[in-house]
């Protein structure tokens, strides 16, 4: 089994900023303040873990991946038929289940991808956005065979019956979230337009645990923070994308360290362009989605700069390179799988065993 956010856990050139936005920003809340209520419609126990740890990942410290990847969902163009994919958002890798779910935000629906097919199926949404609406993100609660959802786009986080395919209820109502990762303990993290939060089930109760109240730029500050990674020490890794930084924050931190980007000493390795899926892995080196260089970087602990791991070789659609890389995972074997925004695709990159 494995999260996305455990990790062993958007295109732009010249005119990054307007691509960013027509990416993104369609669903994207601007409120200077967010309330969040707990909404009891349904009952459960506390969510199960979908480990964010490491421990089942075994590459060596020298690892490569294969620069060539292949395409495992979408690459059909633009689309709603079940072979393709319209502006996916959040990935979520299933290894027990062979499958990798798909936040396909465009179209309004969870898309399930099982290994070595070549069409996907609705999981959540088939009805479209009257059901499901602008959802950014997906992970997989296996206690309660159910998908939990950030549904951005009614600023809510969801729980979906994987057994009848339904909405079972509102988890957390009032929220413009983005993205959203479970610890081992079954706790959920929601990021939003200026922190992250984490919410226990169990308490019906939530509080910040990295930025603040407010967008800022500072150490205890965030500016519409994207995807989360939380490891086993409850240390959490947030991709700062309004400030182009990655930051870490320690349990009960009140400020976070930068451990990507935002140099002092500027030059293009140690620069980040509009980060977005984050992954560390069992050597706590931190793997960044950076939209801007069409790229997954590596950053190891400490180090002033990163280096490109896959792609970098501009936009594209050929098979060493992506556009508009937005979210990452791996899955228990080591590969990485990245969500190809603007390719509307999926590409694995298969660790290279050479």
């Amino acid at each position: 089994m494995h999260n996305k956010n455990q990790i062993v856990p958007e295109s732009h050139s010249t005119d990054l900023d307007t691509a960013q936005i027509s990416a993104t920003t369609q669903i994207e809340t601007t409120s200077a303040t967010i309330e969040m209520s707990i909404i009891t419609e349904i009952t459960t126990e506390s969510l199960e873990t979908t480990t964010t740890t490491n421990d089942q990942l075994g590459f060596p410290i020298n690892a490569t991946w294969k620069q060539n990847g292949t395409t495992v969902a979408g690459g059909h163009g633009t689309g709603n038929e079940l072979n393709q994919l319209d502006n996916p958002h959040g990935i979520y890798v299933d290894d027990d289940e062979e499958a990798t779910y798909i936040a396909d935000m465009q179209n309004n629906r969870i898309v399930q991808w099982k290994f070595n097919t070549t069409s996907g199926e609705i999981i959540a949404g088939e009805n479209g956005s009257d059901e499901l609406f602008g959802p950014t993100d997906v992970t997989v609660d296996k206690k309660n065979d159910s998908l939990i959802i950030c549904e951005h786009g009614r600023s809510q986080v969801v729980r979906w019956s994987l057994r009848n395919r339904r909405k079972q209820g509102i988890i957390i109502q009032d929220i413009s979230c983005f993205s959203l990762v479970m610890n081992d303990n079954g706790d959920l993290y929601v990021s939003t337009y200026n922190n992250v939060r984490r919410w226990r089930e169990r308490d019906a109760s939530w509080i910040i645990v990295a930025g603040g109240d407010k967008l800022g730029s500072t150490y205890g500050l965030l500016h519409n923070p994207e995807f989360i990674f939380v490891d086993q020490t409850y240390s959490i890794y947030v991709s700062d994308t309004g400030n182009q930084r990655v930051m870490k924050w320690t349990k009960d931190a009140k400020v976070g360290d930068i451990v990507a980007g935002r140099s002092i000493h500027r030059t293009d390795l140690n620069q980040l362009y509009n980060p977005s899926g984050v992954l560390v892995d069992h050597f706590n080196r931190i793997y960044v989605a950076d939209r801007g260089s069409h790229g997954i970087m590596r950053w190891i602990s400490g180090a002033t700069e990163g280096e490109i791991t896959i792609g970098g070789k501009g936009e594209g659609a050929d098979a060493d390179q992506l556009n508009v890389p937005y979210d990452i995972s791996f899955d228990r074997y080591g590969n990485i799988y990245v969500v190809d925004q603007w390719n509307n695709r999926v590409q694995k990159f298969e660790l290279d065993s050479s």
